[in-house]
């Protein structure tokens, strides 16, 4: 499998490093942070053997998935660099739509209901770092960071994207593109992906335009409005979705008309919302 960068994405000066396989794309950004390349470079693989996700999960990629991980080097502070998650969301919300126009529809009762941004949609982003497709996990994106040595703050955005294969055995629904008869590969996906990553990273403008990444998201969003059940280490608790504020925190209403800001949790929708006694 052949992995080559969009357009846009390389003439924006992007660079790529691929692989036929490899452990991590996330261990292969972070070592190239520590030797000193200055970033805006994508390491990909069609078949990952060692990577891991959120809390320390392994993040698998059989032959025929995509993983991706970009490094991006520079002066902003940690908080700002965690609203990257949002980007990747939307990048790959994005990307997904390109290489598979289906998904922006549905088939209702009456004909064909207009999905994007609408109760119908198939494709939802799940707080904080899930792509959602038909209410399954699709996709994990993963931030990792570290300060440099000689200065500067180095970023690592992996994602990871069920494309042939989905995990199976894990406490949630997992979907994969082609286990719901979408023709789509991993290389093309990844292309449209560094696309529409530039477009979207010029709109965050360093931060200062997560307002409307934030609008954005927000549009395409699992669960606002619903129930949802938060563990937070060995802690657990439950409340309304309401949004997400200006740093990216999960806003959620108590049944005591409190509100609790969340920085990070694992969140759970539907009949899993239900924090146990």
């Amino acid at each position: 499998m052949t992995f080559t960068l969009g357009d846009e994405a390389r003439n924006a000066g992007y660079r790529l490093v691929s692989y036929p396989e490899v452990g991590s794309t996330n261990a292969e950004a972070l070592a190239a942070a520590r030797a000193g390349d200055p970033g805006r470079i994508w390491f990909v693989t069609g078949h990952q053997t060692a990577g891991r996700g959120r809390r320390g999960r392994a993040w698998e990629a059989p032959p025929g998935n995509l993983a991706a991980s970009l490094l991006m080097v520079g002066d902003r502070d940690p908080g700002t660099a965690a609203s990257l998650g949002f980007v990747a969301g939307l990048a790959l919300d994005e990307a997904l739509r390109r290489v598979a126009p289906s998904l922006d529809v549905r088939i209702a009762l009456d004909g064909i209901d207009p999905g994007r941004g609408g109760e119908g949609d198939r494709l939802r982003l799940k707080w904080p770092n899930d792509v959602l497709l038909d209410g399954a996990k699709l996709s994990g994106i993963l931030l990792e960071g570290e300060a440099l040595p000689g200065g500067g703050f180095a970023v690592i955005i992996g994602i990871g994207v069920n494309v042939a294969h989905a995990p199976a055995g894990l406490p949630y629904p997992a979907v994969a593109l082609h286990g719901l008869g979408l023709p789509v590969d991993a290389a093309r996906l990844f292309a449209a992906l560094s696309d529409a990553w530039t477009g979207l990273e010029r709109l965050w403008a360093g931060g200062r335009g997560f307002g409307t990444i934030r609008r954005i998201w927000l549009d395409r969003a699992a669960g606002i409005g619903e129930r949802v059940a938060v563990q937070l280490g060995g802690a657990a608790f439950e409340g309304t979705f309401e949004t997400i504020d200006e740093a990216g925190r999960l806003v959620l209403r108590l049944a005591d008309g409190s509100r609790r800001m969340v920085a990070a949790g694992e969140v759970h929708f539907g009949a899993a919302a239900t924090v146990p006694s």
